[in-house]
């Protein structure tokens, strides 16, 4: 069985902000400026990274609970920015927090989107913590799901821990062992 890499430290992807609605400003009243700039970034910013050998991500963030005026907020509009910029560096980076606050629907988006995401975060849903404290997101569920897609990315971990770092990782031991691994990586436990 696949297991699913779990990394904090990635050098080689860099996530390109989207700016935020002016304060006072409704976001109809400037979504087309502020696409057509951020298009017109990304296509810069893409060229650049290229040279390097970079991808650059770009993140949906909700606009419900953590940024109301954050211009980038669901996968769909990342996902259509994301064709028009038109470049193979630029991928979706999916926060699965930010995800399920602005639409739910986990399961399609990731099936959706998955062509199009080079890095995946998590965190419980509402209080932004462990993936096995409780909320409203399945997560042994939505690992199947990533392994049965073929996801072979790395799954950050973008949450905050109730407890210090090593505990706030008791969930991925478990994880672990659950695929037969030994804990601290994707190894078989016979080796």
């Amino acid at each position: 069985a696949m297991a699913l890499r779990f990394s904090a430290n990635l050098s080689w992807l860099i996530h390109l902000m989207a700016g935020r609605v002016p304060q006072g400003v409704e976001r109809a009243a400037v979504a087309g400026e502020m696409e057509a700039t951020f298009i017109e970034n990304l296509r810069h910013a893409a060229d650049v990274l290229a040279q390097e050998d970079m991808v650059g991500l770009v993140e949906p963030i909700n606009s419900r609970i953590t940024d109301p005026r954050y211009f980038l907020n669901t996968p769909h509009q990342a996902a259509a920015i994301l064709e028009k910029v038109g470049r193979p560096n630029l991928r979706l980076q999916l926060d699965l927090f930010h995800c399920q606050i602005m639409d739910g629907n986990l399961s399609r988006n990731l099936e959706t989107y998955l062509p199009l995401i080079g890095h995946i975060q998590i965190a419980q849903v509402p209080g932004r913590h462990e993936p096995d404290s409780p909320g409203e997101l399945n997560f042994p569920y939505i690992f199947k799901l990533l392994e049965s897609l073929g996801y072979t990315g790395y799954v950050g971990c973008e949450y905050a821990p109730k407890g210090d770092t090593i505990e706030g990782l008791g969930w991925l031991r478990s994880y672990w062992e659950s695929k037969g691994m030994k804990p601290g990586g994707p190894r078989k436990a016979t080796e």
